[in-house]
């Protein structure tokens, strides 16, 4: 049964000229005093789900974004100001890009966060799709099976971290401690100082290719997985499900479709669905536009990708559309009752699922998020009987 609601926030600044026919993905270009209005716009949405009873507001993690689209490029950092200014809001980190940090830094400034939020914080990982970042970073990404293996390294050794009061690990990547004399002793282990105070830690990861090492590896971990939303397609996707039940099989434990999972939707709202369509139509293809270049929408052949870059050709080329991704339950478009009736369907087919991630697409104004993120607290949520204001982490 669907009890909380999240919304993720990949941070795109406010931008003109939007959708097929609008301004090309890679010819954006913004000063930047703008690129750092997502600070500001974060911080405005962040306090109006604090006050509407949202359970975890999502940021992401991206680097050297000049194009407008992602532009928070620590997550950690921006969490702990915002839970500054809010009371009961979550922070998830959505993902922090595992493959361009040392595991020893993340798991200590994730750490620290935990400490002076009061465990308002919850880790995201992720193995990254920006070859931009990743690789700049010294990390691979082209090399998808390098990249791989190094995230699980990482994410091992970060746990490890996390969970035991000393640790040593010795890996194809990562000697740690370093093997070295130290005040008179051989050093041999190491303790994360500090280490986070609820323990073990809650931690979620994207499913993106449901692969059965990807699935098996998070089972085994504990992990948590995110299934559409962001740079994913929308919506539950039944393969994914049934792939995660059967992970959870192999070692002896039998979920409920669902369970374990956060479906992600991109939404909006409006007193028709017709009336959605015609002004939500612009802020889907300019999301479909930055994340297809990044060939992360299976849909898209290479020939549509190129068409997309024509702002000239894209609007009367044969491209998707929005009312294809409301028919496929990936983008929830409507009136409230009929929104409320599309999570209703979604909470009786998927009886394991408690969290829903509501996001807007890239693109959409500060001003519009705001109206949408309270409209749907205001006029979706109190549907959900369990759906309640967050509590506290700690007693105040």
């Amino acid at each position: 049964m669907i009890r909380y609601f999240d919304s993720l926030f990949a941070g795109h600044v406010d931008m003109d000229d939007v959708g097929y026919g609008g301004t090309p993905v890679n010819e954006r270009r913004f000063s930047n005093e703008h690129l750092a209005s997502v600070f500001t716009k974060a911080q405005a949405m962040a306090e109006l789900m604090d006050r509407r009873g949202y359970d975890t507001f999502w940021m992401a993690e991206h680097h050297f974004q000049r194009e407008g689209y992602e532009c928070i490029p620590n997550v950690l950092l921006a969490a702990l100001h915002l839970s500054h200014l809010t009371r009961r809001l979550r922070f998830g980190c959505g993902f922090n890009i595992t493959p361009m940090w040392h595991p020893l830094r993340l798991a200590e400034d994730f750490a620290i966060v935990d400490v002076l939020t009061g465990g308002r914080v919850t880790l995201g990982i992720g193995r990254g799709y920006h070859t931009r970042e990743v690789e700049t970073f010294g990390a691979p990404l082209l090399d998808q099976p390098a990249n791989r293996e190094l995230f699980e390294e990482q994410v091992e050794i970060i746990f490890k971290a996390f969970n035991e009061e000393s640790f040593s690990h010795r890996g194809k990547h990562y000697t740690l401690p370093a093997e070295v004399p130290y005040r008179g002793y051989d050093l041999k282990e190491l303790t994360l100082v500090p280490r986070p105070l609820k323990r073990p830690v809650e931690c979620w990861q994207p499913i993106q290719s449901a692969s059965e090492r990807a699935l098996d590896f998070m089972t085994r971990m504990g992990i948590k997985g995110v299934v559409g939303g962001g740079s994913a397609e929308g919506g539950a996707m039944q393969r994914v499900v049934g792939g995660w039940q059967k992970a959870h099989e192999k070692i002896g434990k039998k979920l409920l479709p669902g369970e374990r999972l956060a479906f992600g939707f991109h939404f909006y709202l409006a007193d028709s669905r017709e009336k959605g369509i015609r002004e939500a139509a612009k802020y889907y293809e300019e999301n479909l536009k930055m994340f297809g270049e990044l060939r992360l929408v299976r849909a898209l052949s290479e020939e549509q990708i190129e068409i997309m870059r024509d702002r000239r050709r894209a609007p009367f080329a044969n491209l998707p559309r929005i009312e294809d991704a409301i028919r496929s339950g990936g983008f929830l478009c409507g009136t409230p009752e009929e929104v409320i009736e599309d999570l209703k369907r979604l909470e009786e087919h998927y009886p394991g699922l408690d969290r829903v991630m509501v996001s807007l697409s890239v693109g959409v104004p500060q001003k519009v998020m705001l109206e949408q993120l309270d409209r749907f607290a205001a006029e979706v949520m109190p549907a959900f009987r369990l759906a309640s204001v967050a509590e506290p982490a700690l007693a105040e």
